[in-house]
């Protein structure tokens, strides 16, 4: 780390606070060039301190640049990851609130809830599919507080990947009755295909991106536990939405997952 406690204390606020009032701002390695990939997380990890001490509750992780172009683009070989909140779930048919959102984009995903504990070094695709209890789709709602959408790694790490909210979907099905690199997606808004796309877009398989999520964590000396929500990584490209959009993304074998911002 390059970053001493008071400093992520501050940057954590000051990221936190642009995501409370709605006011994007700039990359945080503009005045911090020297902050380093354990500083990005311990940012990320006070800002989710700085939550569950006011009574927010973490509902899941998320695994984010999970498609191979996009780790290329970014110069990375492995994703990166955040986390869920409960203010920001949202169930299938929901209104979502624009405003609550600086600019606002979803992605459709596979979700898993795990049945037992997940842990790496050298977790596995074998090991995820034993481990999780149910698959369904939903769809991520991306909202960087950074201006333009304009960040790099560093920075996107510490702003929690960008995670903002979450609609879940209404139909679980084991991962036995799913082919989870060929499931199809169809997102559209407005009633218009605007993406489509399939789960081997997620690192050739959703269940991979999982199993990097346990090695990851492994380096921290942590685990996926028993009972975790997973946001496996986006299977479209980002797509934006503004007040008034209907969305409705279906997923083969997992049902839809419809919503509108208002």
């Amino acid at each position: 780390m390059t970053l001493d406690q008071s400093t992520i204390r501050q940057l954590a606020e000051h990221l936190e606070n642009a995501e409370l009032n709605r006011q994007p701002v700039t990359k945080i390695t503009d005045d911090h060039p020297e902050m380093d990939w354990e500083d990005a997380y311990a940012i990320q990890y006070e800002i989710r301190r700085r939550k569950e001490e006011r009574g927010g509750r973490t509902a899941g992780l998320k695994m984010g640049l999970t498609s191979q172009a996009k780790m290329r683009q970014m110069g990375v070989s492995e994703p990166v990851y955040g986390f869920l909140t409960d203010a920001g779930s949202y169930g299938d048919g929901a209104e979502i609130d624009t405003a609550a959102f600086i600019h606002p984009r979803i992605e459709a995903e596979v979700a898993v809830m795990t049945k037992s504990e997940l842990a790496g070094p050298g977790c596995n695709i074998g090991q995820v599919l034993q481990a999780v209890d149910f698959v369904t789709g939903a769809v991520e709602i991306i909202d960087s507080r950074y201006e333009n959408f304009r960040f790099d790694l560093k920075s996107v790490i510490a702003d929690n990947t960008s995670a903002a909210g979450f609609v879940g979907g209404s139909v679980m099905r084991g991962v036995d009755a799913v082919d989870l690199p060929t499931l199809g997606v169809v997102m559209e808004k407005n009633g218009e295909v605007v993406e489509t796309g399939a789960g081997a877009a997620v690192l050739g398989h959703p269940a991979t991106s999982v199993a990097m999520l346990a090695n990851m964590l492994a380096a921290r000396s942590e685990v996926i536990p028993a009972g975790t929500f997973i946001m496996t990584g986006g299977i479209t490209a980002a797509v934006a939405v503004d007040k008034g959009d209907t969305i409705n993304v279906r997923f083969q074998d997992l049902g839809k997952v419809s919503f509108r911002m208002v």
